[in-house]
């Protein structure tokens, strides 16, 4: 089943002769449940494509249809809050708030919302995430490993459509790296969680399904590995 659609994709910075086209009419499909890997050159627009996937800027033309939805319909309020419930954002450096601790961090779409906290649902997801000794602890109290851990279970407190991960390991150590990863995937496969990760790490990228090189804003190959 198809859970993301992105049609024509196109992203210009800047006007006349010292535009820059980032994304250059990009075009393609993900079925709900894929494991699908970014890689490009830095410079190469996979990070804009991110950014306009998750709603976070808009596109100069195109369109992204997520579970149905074309996202940029949607008018600001409505965006905030289709991507508060619809899409999980993972960053490299983590953006958890630091006056919260680090349950108010992964419930925090809820709050947002004025959702109640389903506390079954919590308790399994801190304790597939290893944070469940840390709940009272600031995001300065926690190690990078750690503090990336509550960023996952802040995307994924909501049952996202789509998960979104910015070089997720890009500030971890090598360890940290493959537990971060590794628990990416247990969400992919048993969760049928559909990921979408931006990587240098070609280790990574061979964990994924798919792999979609950019280059120069283009599609340069979308090949299905497994």
């Amino acid at each position: 089943m198809e859970i993301l659609r992105v049609e024509n994709l196109t992203k210009v910075y800047g006007k006349g002769d010292t535009s820059v086209t980032a994304l250059n009419h990009v075009s393609f499909t993900v079925d709900k449940g894929e494991f699908i890997a970014i890689i490009g050159p830095s410079g190469s627009g996979k990070s804009t494509l991110l950014h306009m996937l998750g709603g976070v800027d808009r596109p100069s033309s195109g369109k992204v249809f997520i579970d149905g939805t074309d996202i940029y319909k949607l008018n600001e309020s409505k965006l905030a809050i289709f991507r508060r419930r619809q899409i999980g954002l993972i960053y490299q450096f983590y953006n958890l708030i630091p006056v919260l601790n680090v349950e108010e961090n992964i419930t925090l779409p809820l709050l947002l919302d004025d959702r109640n906290v389903k506390q079954d649902d919590l308790k399994e997801l801190i304790t597939t995430l290893g944070v469940g000794d840390r709940l009272e602890h600031l995001p300065n109290q926690l190690s990078g490993g750690q503090q990336q851990r509550v960023s996952i279970g802040r995307a994924l407190v909501n049952n996202p459509a789509i998960v979104l991960a910015d070089e997720p390991t890009g500030n971890l150590d090598s360890k940290n790296s493959e537990e971060i990863i590794s628990l990416l995937k247990l969400y992919n496969q048993k969760y049928n969680q559909t990921l979408i990760i931006i990587t240098h790490d070609e280790k990574i990228a061979l964990q994924a399904n798919r792999i979609i090189s950019i280059e120069d804003g283009l599609i340069a190959k979308d090949e299905v590995i497994r």
